[in-house]
């Protein structure tokens, strides 16, 4: 399973009897999933259905759900009942009509109430329209869902980019020379030599002492394995896919919280600029996975 974006957008339209309409939809990263809904009067039952198929369907991210409509100008659909019609006239045929005055025209015929009918087409649609509206919100999650994962495979690349360059950074701080026994011992031993000889009264004993507490304060070992640890951690989450954001979040707060040990506890120039690069990496990462669900 792969990771998804919280970024996407999808957009489906069509027509039904007399009315345009559209469906959007836009998503972007946030803490949780908030769907927010636009829809014109009369239509907030199909916009709560729709609201609903969208938060059965994704987990995380500020969402947008409008939808258009729009009445095509159209003539109404006339229907004449010629049943009606011919009654009337036979009945005006056998009428005796006084002096003076004229029989009826067509278009008095017409105008007698149940003659003709005026059919408006909208009337007629408004369930087969809320059908039309319903199917289309499943058709736009999925290519919403589609748009998302492309977006996901893409920023799984850049992620896994990041990690191979905090790898790396660790494994450069595992080996600098500067973290060698032999490198540590020296480095001490000649500020030992350089406090006795501004000082012959500073006890020796008790200078290998505080040496020795100096030296362990700054041992790295701890965040080199734990930067390690969290790595894998990440790397295993990215395989296992689905929404793993908040994960991913939490182990970019633990890097950093590693990273910051780590510099505090450089020793020489070397160990700090790797530091500096790791925290820099730290942050590429974490800027990133933001954007996954």
């Amino acid at each position: 399973m792969a990771i998804n974006s919280m970024t996407g957008f999808a957009r489906e339209a069509g027509a039904t009897g007399p009315f345009q309409w559209a469906w959007e939809i836009k998503t972007v990263n946030g803490r949780g999933l908030d769907v927010r809904l636009r829809v014109p009067p009369g239509f907030d039952a199909v916009g709560e259905d729709a609201r609903g198929q969208v938060q059965k369907a994704l987990s995380r991210g500020m969402c947008q759900l409008n939808l258009t409509l729009a009445r095509t100008a159209g003539a109404p659909k006339v229907r004449i009942n010629e049943t009606a019609l011919a009654s009337l006239a036979d009945a005006l045929g056998r009428l005796k009509l006084p002096d003076g005055m004229r029989p009826p025209s067509v278009d008095g015929l017409l105008a007698v109430r149940g003659v003709v009918d005026v059919e408006d087409e909208a009337a007629t649609v408004g369930d087969e329209l809320g059908r039309g509206l319903g199917a289309a919100v499943g058709r736009l999650i999925e290519a919403l869902q589609e748009a998302r994962r492309a977006e996901g495979r893409a920023l799984a690349g850049v992620v896994k980019g990041h990690l191979d360059a905090m790898e790396r950074l660790v494994e450069a701080a595992e080996a600098c020379p500067a973290r060698q026994p032999k490198a540590i011992r020296a480095r001490l031993e000649a500020q030992i030599a350089e406090l006795l000889d501004a000082a012959g009264t500073l006890d020796p004993t008790r200078l290998h002492q505080e040496a020795v507490l100096l030296a362990a304060r700054a041992d790295i070992r701890e965040e080199i394995d734990r930067l390690r640890a969290h790595i894998a951690a990440a790397r295993d989450l990215l395989r296992a896919g689905g929404p793993v954001g908040r994960r991913l979040d939490f182990l970019a707060q633990e890097f950093g919280r590693e990273a910051n040990t780590l510099c505090s506890k450089a020793n020489d120039v070397s160990v700090s600029r790797i530091g500096l690069d790791l925290k820099a990496a730290v942050d590429q990462f974490r800027e990133q996975i933001q954007n996954v669900e």
